[in-house]
């Protein structure tokens, strides 16, 4: 492999990816994409990820680098002089951005995961009165950190807009699947019009699966799931 030849693994709905693959598109970067199985793990995952196997995968020449926010700083790093920064030019700027992406993966992501099982209906309403509580502290940080522009970034899409961004199509998919809102513009206005400017972006447009997709997914896991705890 040439030393810069770039290489991806990925799944098409997983969040953790499609965040990588904007960046990659944001930053105009060529790369092959390898879409892996999620039962049968190709050998090239198994390789590169021996420790968790699990993806994204970016791996640049012989090096193989993992985790996808690490993957979003190396890529920032590596290629700084290519395409709009990722994270913001200031230490506190960028510790703050990194603080609120694993704010975003630590609480949304289990609340999401939580939808698709909860079994009752209070079961349910207590969950999507996390999400409103996540998502309204969200609401809040886009405020302060935008500074009146139109991302978290700024001017550009930077790091936790494609963090909380790649939650977009599974957010507005399981609104469908259970009949409720969750990213609410009476109660996030600003997120809202957020969503709107990150989703007019081609990166995005380029990498974001539709809410149909998603949906359909997910109501095979909900399914999958059911059937489970039945066998049980």
């Amino acid at each position: 492999m040439a030393e810069g030849e770039l290489k991806l693994l990925g799944l098409w709905a997983s969040q953790f990816v499609i965040r990588v693959r904007m960046v990659l598109e944001q930053k105009g970067l060529s790369y092959e994409y390898f879409e892996e199985n999620f039962v049968n793990k190709s050998e090239l995952l198994l390789k590169h990820n021996p420790v968790h196997k699990k993806v994204p995968v970016l791996i640049h020449g012989d090096r193989a680098i993992c985790e996808s926010l690490v993957i979003l700083q190396y890529i920032d790093e590596n290629w700084s002089g290519t395409g709009p920064p990722v994270l913001p030019a200031n230490p506190y700027d960028r510790a703050i951005a990194r603080f609120w992406a694993a704010y975003v993966d630590d609480k949304l992501l289990p609340l999401l995961i939580d939808t698709l099982k909860a079994e009752t209906e209070e079961a349910k309403a207590e969950i999507i009165a996390g999400i409103h509580g996540v998502l309204e502290m969200l609401e809040g940080v886009f405020k302060k950190c935008s500074a009146g522009k139109s991302f978290f970034g700024g001017d550009s899409i930077g790091y936790l807009d494609v963090t909380l961004g790649s939650y977009l199509a599974w957010i507005r998919a399981q609104e469908r699947i259970i009949g409720a809102k969750l990213l609410d513009e009476t109660k996030m206005p600003s997120l809202v019009e957020w969503e709107n400017s990150f989703l007019a972006a081609d990166c995005v447009k380029k990498v974001l699966p539709s809410v149909e997709r998603v949906e359909a997914l997910g109501r095979v896991l909900i399914a999958k799931e059911r059937a489970s705890r039945l066998a049980n």
